[in-house]
């Protein structure tokens, strides 16, 4: 919890009667965002999303109500180009760059988060196929120029149920076997988000060639005969994203549907590109903020002779929520821009991208929480926006990494640190110390 001195209170109180005047939230960019965008081309990037806001807000309870996939949504992104940002400039795409990608990714969240994640699927692969150059040349071209002339979508099927989540290690049990012209998968992957709407799948599987096993990667049309979805998604949260079990049975591809053999050490390095997941959440927890303070401003009950705006109390959570997003947007900006700024040392922060998950997901469920106890059991109604934003906001605790593996991965790296440090002579424990007698985690 935040806690303002009296020393300082009247000093804050006046600084929060100054911030909430008039509509928050509503075709401007306010104060915070203000500050994050650097240049003209941030600016126009902002405004183009920002154009899709009240728009898909007054669909999204009803897209997540009936659990569909936002379609329409999708169609207008499609139509301004949104599916083609991170798509190479050699393609046809726009090529932003990461900081680019997460402006848009928290205003288009703040309209529907379950719009925002979807779309960061898509352009994140696209971005992380980018980055990586771990496919041919010929058929990345391929699936590029199709998501720029024929605006299809793609994603990436890893997760199964037997497996859990591809972050912690769990190979497939997806098989695919070689055969004499091509490829026979089977197998069942869950979390497909975009189910409706793929046009490429990427599926992780492994493939078996004579004697030879090796985990890969195998790309395929949606049209695939033996690709179906199973309709599975029924949850508290995003509702909308259609995330639907995958099932494959016997599905023939040719030879040159397997994209990418993943080595040992795959799948390890830093991933910039899933800072998309944490930039939406982000800007659920915008639009709850926004959705509190413009009813603070505008309820006031017999019991009091002016809006609860004007309560201490109520200032004194709008303060704690914009210190959460205040800590957590600069926070996951700066790292975008050490990932676009400084490329040879990307290896080197994996630590700090997962901090950056970890960090902001919490703080967009906390700023929501905030939200919901500054409007209070109006909040808990169907009707409610905030009702929405407190569901589809806890899922962003389950997108990888954990928060588990992000604490595992800074001790880790801070016991190496420290074990480095000895093992240089430099004099920070005596011998016998138990930090020397610590085992690393493998």
């Amino acid at each position: 919890m935040v806690h303002i001195s009296s020393n300082s209170g009247n000093k804050m109180l006046k600084f929060l009667q100054k911030r909430i005047r008039g509509r928050e939230g509503i075709g401007k960019v306010d104060a915070q965002t203000e500050i994050l965008i650097k240049n003209k081309n941030h600016k126009a990037l902002w405004e183009r999303a920002n154009n899709f806001v009240e728009d898909f807000k007054a669909r999204a309870s009803y897209y997540d109500e009936k659990a569909l996939f936002p379609v329409e949504n999708f169609q207008k992104l499609k139509e301004a180009g949104m599916t083609a940002l991170t798509v190479p400039k050699k393609y046809g795409g726009e090529e932003i760059s990461l900081y680019e990608f997460l402006l848009v990714q928290e205003v288009i969240a703040k309209g529907d988060g379950a719009t925002a994640l979807s779309l960061g699927w898509h352009n994140g692969t696209m971005m992380q196929l980018k980055d990586t150059n771990k496919w041919p040349e010929k058929v990345f071209r391929k699936v590029a120029e199709s998501a720029v002339i024929e605006h299809k979508l793609i994603n990436t099927a890893a997760t199964e149920p037997s497996t859990g989540s591809p972050a912690r290690g769990g190979m497939p049990l997806t098989k695919a076997v070689k055969t004499t012209d091509g490829w026979v998968l089977n197998g069942k992957k869950t979390f497909t988000s975009l189910a409706p709407v793929l046009d490429w799948i990427i599926v992780t599987a492994m493939a078996q060639d004579g004697d030879q096993v090796r985990l890969a990667e195998f790309l395929l049309p949606r049209e695939t005969e033996g690709i179906q979805f199973e309709e599975t998604w029924n949850t508290m949260g995003m509702r909308a994203t259609r995330s639907d079990d995958l099932l494959l049975e016997n599905v023939f591809v040719s030879e040159d549907a397997l994209v990418a053999v993943k080595d040992p050490g795959h799948g390890k390095h830093p991933q910039g590109w899933l800072l998309h997941i944490p930039a939406c959440y982000l800007g659920i927890a915008i639009a709850a903020r926004d959705e509190a303070v413009n009813f603070a401003k505008s309820y006031q009950p017999s019991s009091l002779p002016h809006p609860i705006s004007q309560v201490p109390e109520v200032q004194r959570k709008t303060a704690e929520m914009d210190l959460e997003l205040m800590k957590a947007r600069h926070f996951m900006y700066h790292v975008a821009s050490i990932w676009d700024e400084r490329p040879e040392i990307r290896q080197q922060i994996g630590a700090e991208l997962a901090a950056v998950k970890t960090i902001c997901t919490n703080a967009a469920v906390k700023v929501v929480d905030l939200a919901m106890r500054i409007v209070g059991g109006q909040s808990l109604h169907k009707s409610n926006q905030l009702e929405r934003y407190y569901r589809d906001v806890r899922a962003g605790l389950h997108n990888p990494p954990s928060d588990d593996l992000t604490t595992f991965a800074l001790a880790k790296k801070g016991i190496q640190l420290i074990k480095k440090r000895v093992y240089q002579k430099e004099r920070i424990a005596p011998i016998g110390h138990p930090l020397l007698t610590l085992q690393l985690p493998h």
